[in-house]
């Protein structure tokens, strides 16, 4: 990966270069953003250009043996670490690297749910497990090839249970000589305090609008200026999000049916007392629990739902540029946004926040939805 194959983060990408031309190298560097900003691909282009031997000031040259083998993300100094979910197909990271490779490979931007179907595991949730840490060290222990730095991405390093963590803060504080520790986080708030302390942070910002709608232009050689623009403003920052607008993501669609379905039944109910939608509340929340549906888009869906309720709460206020929504979506809060006001948007929140929070533990998904259903019926008013 090079530097120039990624969607702006100019700043970023002269930061890095000048930390390596001035031999300021971090030994562990922690790239925090959202999702669809380039955090992975600008940690790989960081490696890359390290290794480089013909490197310029702000790019690797790209046709080295070094760059060659950094491009196809099989340099033998090169090691990841990522979430998986144990199986027949293995319980370590090496097991699944060829599918991680690809998808990389394949797609530069993408999230868990990317990584999940490629995996084949829609309904689990991956972790970095405490055996993954085992084979950090040994592949750290190993002799590099050449003089240059042997380079661990760990992605999604929250993903880390607690034993995997603390076995790694030795070698974060001290790892062995021209060792580079690489963790592209998206919640970094979610891990230890300690290994936080031991890494340097560097900030990837959300991507300007202007930024997203010429590298979808160039993208997309028919797509116009407006319709590029109105793209890039739905997408907030996102160049993934914005990718999954163009592909009309059949998730997002799903979710704002979802979204439509409980919002207008708990209307129903709580307004017009019409309790035969108590009952379509119900079935709603037993589809919404299917084990079929799986922990990762149920919390994807509890995340879109809090998109549009502050989509919805801004809408109130006529300010077109703050929305970032469909025009399907802008529909429905023509109507449904008079709804969503200071008297219940914050309690709307905390009670989507929190049945996020506790899918994410596990918790009884039907017993979930259900208590978020009547929660509904009780503050959409």
């Amino acid at each position: 990966m090079r530097f120039c194959e990624i969607v702006g983060q100019e700043e970023v990408k002269r930061q890095l270069c000048q930390a390596v031309r001035d031999g300021r190298i971090a030994h562990a560097q922690l790239f925090t953003g959202i999702s669809g900003v380039g955090k992975l691909s600008l940690a790989l282009a960081y490696a890359q250009y390290l290794a480089c031997p013909n490197k310029s000031e702000s790019d690797s040259c790209g046709v080295c043996p070094s760059c060659l083998q950094y491009q196809k993300l099989q340099h033998p100094d090169l090691h990841f670490a990522f979430p998986i979910v144990k199986g027949e197909d293995g319980d370590v990271c090496d097991d699944f690297v060829d599918k991680f490779r690809s998808l990389i490979l394949e797609e530069h931007y993408f999230d868990l749910d990317d990584w999940y179907r490629r995996m084949g595991v829609e309904t689990k949730q991956g972790m970095i497990y405490e055996k993954e840490s085992s084979e950090i060290l040994r592949k750290l222990s190993l002799k590099s090839f050449g003089d240059g730095y042997k380079v661990m991405i760990i992605w999604q390093p929250e993903k880390m249970n607690t034993t995997c963590a603390n076995k790694l803060l030795k070698l974060l504080e001290e790892p062995p000589t021209k060792t580079l520790f690489l963790l592209v986080s998206e919640h970094p708030e979610q891990l230890l305090s300690t290994v936080l302390s031991r890494v340097q942070e560097v900030r990837v910002p959300r991507l300007s609008k202007d930024t997203i709608a010429v590298a979808l232009r160039g993208e997309y050689s028919w797509l116009g200026e407006e319709e590029s623009m109105n793209i890039a403003h739905m997408a907030n920052g996102s160049y993934l999000s914005a990718l999954r607008v163009m592909s009309e993501n059949e998730d997002n669609q799903t979710y704002f049916d979802d979204f439509v379905a409980l919002m207008r039944n708990a209307w129903l109910v709580g307004q017009k007392k019409d309790y035969s939608a108590l009952l379509k509340l119900r079935q709603w929340s037993m589809e919404m629990a299917d084990s079929k549906v799986g922990r990762e888009k149920q919390k994807a869906f509890l995340q879109y739902a809090q998109r549009q309720l502050r989509e919805n709460y801004i809408y109130n206020f006529g300010c077109s540029e703050m929305n970032y929504q469909t025009e399907k979506e802008k529909g429905f809060s023509t109507r449904f946004a008079p709804f969503i006001h200071e008297g219940n948007v914050e309690k709307m929140m905390e009670e989507f926040g929190k049945a996020e929070q506790q899918i994410g533990q596990n918790g009884n998904a039907k017993i979930i939805f259900f208590d978020l259903c009547l929660q509904m019926i009780v503050l959409v008013k």
